[in-house]
């Protein structure tokens, strides 16, 4: 039977998506699935989550039957919408709260009716019996595979909604993340504890219930995998006893100025290469900052001081910033460095002989100890002791990594400094601490045997420490960052490379403060608690996409596929496989066979691929594009993450060969491209950060398989069909839909594209193909002839506001000149300038600026106001200075239409100041549209309040 089109393929609430992804982006939560392990540009939960909802669940549009009417079909979707306005907010994944489960077994309802009208109309359970409605999604509804399972979020947001998961990947750390997420808790949901500590009635939280002598603990049952996090906390509080037995003295206390032991969070440190100077010969300093506290109260410097006898350079730290350099010693942009003995100065390339003749292994110099005070953060002059502590360290050498890096690791800076080995990037120290802490894994396994525990439970507890191993790997070894300003240490994947790192701070594994070995494994526990494992168990499979598709049960694909060339997983994440390897090899077998992570099969356009990098992405991303489509499921559109950046757009309408590779990979795959929605990860709430993100984060591209007897287009029939059918499509965008403005260009691409994807192939007459790059340029094309149609419709004075910005800007234009343009349009200068348009003085005429409809101008007479004034109101409104979406409804009410022609116009006035590059006004007429839905909301409550009192 024909199968309805899915929501995904008609509309989705950008807005709120979006909103909700940029605060997910921003906030470091605890209890985020991320937070199990670092990987690289993992897709945001809520896009995810919302994605998979209205891949699965029907768009009214296709049921005629249950609505007959656009009304009634519109009211329909706007339900829909309003289900995912409510799931993806961060707080619905907390099913410790009894209305995020009630909304997480709605939208599982939602999605077994879509599943139940595929099946000849057959009715699904009811919807007050959520455990029959998930085993119905077991067994009748689709799996949802990504091939790309990278950090896990598509599939387990798929395992969320209740859906069977399939994931694979051909990075081991990647599946491993997958299984950590997917396969292992739903093994072990509601399981009680095994650890000795537990209470057998359930986790205590920490909060009081009960009042006067009833007062006591509060004790949630163990529910979800919240018995697994116990025991990885309990075990993890283990190991680190055991470690302290052994290594504890390589973490002494320092003595405080006020004659007390604190103990150390951390050792700060430049590292350091001989000056040339053969009359100094001083140990250089790299150091990139000479400030270790920000925070006002506690602003601390460490100055640097030099023997002039010696030349040997100390350190000391104070509290003022007198007699402190007033520039780093080591520039950035490798620009040199200075030595502080001397005032010589050397050159990079100096820095990475002597850093290459010496193995890599720089100097290192300790410039400030940092401890726990009373409740503030103690900053203490380095000692010779901790010093001499610190370098006396003997790592177990049998379990130190002895993997070398691939020689085309180009994201790791240090390949350039002699750095060859991945256990160059820690310190002797770190080395011991990380070696401790993963030779105690076999310990622990024994110890829960003891506690009565099976192999396998044992095996998913390690999973998790040995997790927690790689977290710690990153924040302790020598390429993390001091935070002067948070007073914390930052990871050595701040970015998505390993660059070089001058001054690092040491982490105290031991301390109860940043970066500590018992903070790293509540990361992993709060997160393992809050994971879906009550729900269907899912896979997770080492596999190239290229060859191997886990497709044999036509699921739905929902994938975020590699981006072109900007992340190398397979070199990075080497950086956590040496460590995890040793730990997890005979669990993992098939998984952790290899001495490193396969990097010659890897679907990149990286360097090491040499001239052909290019073409090698191309052919394989065709081939697991075909694959994708012969394998997954016709009946459901397949939906594709792509990760967009900013420089790709140009202005005439070109894109970057990432962008057009993928488009044309999926044209090339026979799909058709049935939508295209763009996701933006990144706060939008400046005008400076609308410059720096003007594009979104990535792109949703929906699409379907193309029809077998698909007809073949010459050029001008694809023209003709694109200027006749797009337009509709951008009326459906935007006053429907909705669409910002901001958006607009990328979520056109879609029902532009589909036109283009629907022929099987569009010839120049001469019997060329015509590129996915040309077919983008008409798309652009055809959109600004909408923005010019839309113009058309505005009031005669608007038309000629628009008309004037587009000829003379902001700028002065002759009286004359004015008025030949005024009388095109039936309307007269003085009349403009009495209306409150523009200025006309001494011969000159100029348009008054958004600046210039504050708060103090009185409004004109009702019924007076034109959508040109209307628009520059409300983006006034939209400012600092303005009212919001409240002063906005006060303008329309004043205007004809209820304000529409303002909303209208506000789009022309984006893309007119957009197409010149000013970020700042754009960024305010973007608001106003973006907000519209708001607006009209506050309109009608506005309206209520006033009806009893006339208008101002």
């Amino acid at each position: 039977m024909p199968q309805p089109k899915k929501l995904i393929e008609i509309d989705l609430p950008l807005d709120a998506i979006n909103r909700e992804s940029a605060r997910e982006k921003s906030t470091s939560w605890k209890g985020h699935p991320a937070n199990i392990h670092m990987w690289w540009a993992r897709r945001p939960l809520a896009a995810c989550r919302a994605v998979i909802f209205a891949s699965m669940v029907d768009d009214p549009s296709s049921l005629t039957d249950e609505f007959e009417t656009e009304e009634a079909q519109l009211a329909e979707r706007r339900r829909l919408h309003g289900i995912i306005e409510r799931l993806v907010e961060w707080e619905a994944t907390d099913e410790r709260r009894p209305e995020s489960r009630a909304l997480i077994d709605e939208a599982r309802y939602e999605i077994a009716r879509s599943v139940a009208r595929s099946h000849d109309g057959e009715e699904p359970p009811a919807k007050d019996d959520p455990k029959a409605v998930l085993k119905y999604l077991k067994n009748r509804a689709r799996p949802i595979y990504d091939p790309f399972a990278g950090g896990g979020s598509i599939p387990l947001e798929t395992q969320r909604l209740g859906l069977r998961a399939v994931a694979s990947d051909l990075n081991p750390v990647a599946v491993l993340i997958n299984k950590a997420l997917i396969e292992i808790p739903p093994q072990f949901a509601g399981k009680q504890p095994v650890n000795p500590d537990a209470d057998p009635l359930g986790m205590r939280t920490g909060k009081k219930i009960g009042r006067g002598k009833n007062r006591r603990p509060e004790v949630v049952k163990w529910r979800n995998a919240m018995g697994l996090a116990d025991d990885i906390r309990y075990y993890g509080r283990w190991m680190r006893e055991r470690a302290f037995e052994r290594i504890g003295h390589l973490y002494p206390k320092v003595n405080t100025p006020d004659g007390d032991d604190a103990t150390v969070i951390a050792w700060l440190w430049a590292r350091t290469v001989p000056c040339p100077n053969p009359a100094c010969g001083a140990d250089m300093p790299l150091v990139t900052t000479f400030q270790v506290s920000k925070k006002n109260g506690n602003r601390h410097w460490t100055k640097p001081i030099v023997n002039q006898d010696t030349n040997e350079i100390s350190f000391a730290v104070q509290k003022t910033s007198d007699g402190i350099p007033a520039n780093p010693t080591v520039a950035r942009g490798g620009k040199g460095a200075t030595c502080i003995a001397c005032d010589g100065v050397v050159t990079h390339a100096y820095i990475r002989e002597q850093s290459t003749r010496m193995g890599g292994d720089m100097g290192e110099i300790m410039t400030a100890i940092v401890a726990e005070g009373d409740r503030k953060r103690v900053f203490i002059s380095p000692t010779d002791e901790h010093a001499k502590i610190s370098k006396s360290a003997n790592p177990n050498i049998s379990s130190i990594p002895s993997q070398k890096m691939p020689p085309t690791a180009y994201k790791v800076s240090g390949r350039g400094y002699g750095i060859d080995y991945w256990r160059q990037l820690f310190t002797k120290r770190q080395l011991a601490a990380l070696t401790t802490l993963s030779d105690l894994m076999p310990e622990v396994r024994a110890l829960i045997a003891e506690h009565g525990k099976s192999d396998e439970y044992a095996d998913a507890v390690c999973t998790y420490l040995a997790l927690a191993i790689g977290r710690s790997a990153s924040g302790n070894c020598s390429f993390t960052r001091w935070r002067n300003d948070l007073h914390s240490i930052e990871g050595a994947f701040g970015r998505q490379a390993i660059p070089m790192v001058w001054s690092f701070a040491e982490a105290n594994p031991f301390s109860h403060s940043t970066q500590n070995w018992l903070g790293q494994v509540e990361w992993v526990a709060q997160s393992v608690e809050r994971l879906p494992a009550s729900v269907n168990t899912g896979e997770a499979y080492q596999a190239d996409a290229t060859t191997t598709i886990y497709a044999n049960n036509g699921p739905v694909i929902v994938t975020d596929p590699p981006y072109y060339d900007n992340i190398s997983y397979a070199e990075l994440s080497d950086f956590f496989y040496v460590w995890l390897r040793p730990m997890l090899r005979e669990t993992y077998p098939d998984l952790f066979s290899g001495i490193l992570v396969p990097i010659q099969e890897e679907m990149i356009a990286a360097p090491r691929f040499g001239e052909n990098a290019k073409g090698r992405f191309e052919r394989l991303m065709n081939k697991t594009l075909h694959l994708i489509r012969d394998r997954g499921n016709a009946n459901f559109p397949s939906s594709i993450f792509y990760a967009y950046k900013q420089q790709e757009e140009e202005r005439d309408g070109t894109t970057s060969t990432g962008w057009d590779t993928m488009l044309t990979a999926l044209v090339n795959a026979d799909f058709r491209i049935v939508g295209t929605w763009p996701m933006r990860t990144e706060k939008l709430n400046r005008p400076n950060a609308f410059a720096a993100n003007s594009l979104a984060s990535s792109v949703i591209l929906v699409c379907r398989p193309r029809d077998a007897d698909a007809p073949i287009a010459t050029r001008r029939e694809f023209i003709d069909a694109l200027e006749k059918n797009l337009p509709a499509a951008l009326d459906h965008l935007t006053r429907e839909g909705h669409i910002a403005p901001v958006d607009l260009a990328q979520a056109a691409i879609g029902p532009g594209m589909e036109i283009y994807s629907s022929y099987s192939r569009v010839e120049t007459i001469a019997g060329e193909p015509v590129p996915v790059r040309e077919a983008l340029i008409e798309i652009n094309r055809v959109i600004n002839l909408y923005h010019r149609g839309e113009q058309g419709e505005l009031d005669p004075a608007s038309r000629f506001c628009m008309d004037f910005l587009r000829q003379f800007g902001f700028a002065d234009a002759t009286f004359g000149e004015a008025e030949v343009l005024s009388q095109a349009l039936n309307v007269g200068v003085e009349a403009l300038d009495a209306l409150g348009l523009l200025t006309s003085d001494a011969g000159k005429v100029r348009l008054l600026p958004m600046e210039r409809y504050d708060l103090d101008r009185p409004y004109p007479q009702s019924g007076r106001m034109t959508a040109w004034e209307g628009c520059h109101r409300m983006a006034f409104h939209m400012t600092e200075d303005g009212d919001g979406v409240t002063g906005c409804a006060r303008v329309a009410l004043r205007m004809d239409g209820g304000g529409e022609p303002a909303e209208r116009l506000a789009r022309i006035l984006y893309d007119y100041f957009d197409s010149k590059g000013d970020s700042r006004r754009a960024f305010n007429f973007n608001s106003v549209a973006a907000s519209w839905e708001a607006i009209q909301t506050e309109i009608r409550r506005v309206r209520d309040v006033e009806s009893q009192a006339p208008l101002e």
